[in-house]
């Protein structure tokens, strides 16, 4: 079998989207399937870097188209990005060896599905939706556009065209299933729940003490809480400040790995705080994760209110890999709460309850044999559900189903 990925954002740049694109690349491959992978120069976390426009590594293929880079870190800019990556791939796909017998398409850019509904209208093309995040939704609770505007409606319209040609349809978490299930009921039956992962032979737990990235940076001695990756519009990062806020006088630092929107406004509010247990540090190398990962005592996620089923971070994958406890920001409904539930692996907070998350961190600061245990059970519950192997062969089954029913 020979198949497509096409997506925006791939190594070696930052884009979590793109490092997980190529890991299920790799072991999509190790089952036996070509894989090409059409996607962009880097343009996310690495503005300056040109990657090889062409590289193939049986059964592995990735063709870099050349891209814009304008305004990256800002709507418009993405947006104007994303639509010459589209052109770009559009034309590509014209040809039948860029195709293959299916294509995966990213939401990365947003309207890339669109580009699967055009092949499948001229060509008869197979292609399955990857939902990485639901838009025009996003961009409505963003306050982008209008929730009555015309261009809202057009999307969704298309949406439901797109999602109704689509062979199947992935999303990462339930409540995105239930969103998209309301807004085209017809397609419930092609939509598949298949959650992130982490590799837990690549990300190992160690001791701060053992860690160089907790030496280097002094973060051995003091408890630290860890937010790492973007820092976007959908992600709460005010109740993570206003608990920075509560605890600057303990011994307890937070510590910040990444970019994104809400950047350099979480570096002004620490700074007009005056905080000093807030450091800042940028993105890090895939090779350097195994070592931030595990450079703290517990990570943050969060997610902004209204966004529950629009996004789903990939962020959380790597802590429990990394064996350290969770906290999540998120509404009381959120799929989060039950997942950490389930897991034994930390604890679940309401957007605001800056209160709450800070009793936790202390607790947590008091009894490190639970933190310990937290963290431990998180990483097994990651190697019983969310691993490489076993999310790889639940994509290897809908891909292949398509193909299947055809033999028949």
């Amino acid at each position: 079998m020979k198949f497509s990925i096409v997506t925006q954002f791939y190594p070696p740049d930052y884009a979590a989207t793109g490092q997980l694109i190529q890991e299920l690349a790799n072991h999509l491959g190790g089952l036996g399937m070509q894989v090409q992978v059409l996607t962009g120069q880097p343009g996310y976390g690495l503005q300056n870097i040109t990657a090889a426009p062409f590289e193939k590594n049986p059964p592995i293929s990735v063709r870099r188209l050349r891209t814009s880079r304008i305004c990256s870190q800002r709507i418009r800019g993405r947006a104007i990005n994303g639509f010459l990556f589209c052109l770009r791939c559009g034309l590509r796909l014209l040809k039948r060896a860029y195709r293959g017998d299916i294509i995966l398409l990213t939401t990365e850019p947003p309207y890339l599905p669109f580009l699967g509904y055009l092949a499948k209208v001229f060509f008869g093309q197979p292609y399955v939706c990857l939902i990485y995040d639901l838009y025009p939704d996003v961009a409505v609770n963003l306050k982008v556009i209008p929730a009555k505007h015309w261009l809202v409606r057009v999307w969704d319209w298309l949406n439901c065209q797109i999602w109704k040609q689509a062979e199947g349809i992935v999303v990462l978490c339930p409540t995105m299933k239930d969103r998209i299930t309301a807004k085209c009921p017809e397609v419930e039956d092609k939509v598949s729940v298949v959650h992130s992962w982490s590799d837990p032979n690549r990300i190992v737990p160690k001791p701060k003490l053992n860690n160089w990235f907790a030496r280097k940076y002094g973060l051995v001695e003091q408890f630290t809480v860890l937010y790492s990756g973007n820092m976007g519009r959908c992600h709460d990062m005010q109740t993570i400040l206003e608990t920075a806020l509560e605890l600057q006088n303990e011994p307890i630092q937070f510590v910040f790995i990444g970019d994104g929107a809400k950047h350099q406004t979480c570096v002004e509010t620490v700074t007009l705080w005056g905080l000093q247990n807030c450091r800042f540090f940028p993105f890090q190398d895939k090779q350097t994760l195994p070592d931030s990962l595990t450079a703290c005592d517990l990570s943050l996620v969060t997610i902004s209110p209204d966004m529950e089923g629009l996004i789903a971070p990939s962020k959380l994958y790597g802590i429990l890999a990394a064996g350290r406890p969770v906290a999540v920001v998120c509404e009381p409904h959120s799929y989060l709460c039950q997942l950490v539930r389930e897991a034994n692996c930390g604890a679940a907070f309401a957007n605001g309850d800056s209160s709450g998350l800070a009793q936790y961190i202390r607790h947590l600061a008091a009894h490190p044999q639970q933190t310990s245990h937290l963290g431990q059970a998180g990483r097994n519950y990651l190697k019983n559900n969310f691993t490489p192997d076993i999310i790889a062969k639940q994509y290897a089954e809908i891909l292949t189903a398509y193909l299947k029913a055809q033999d028949y």
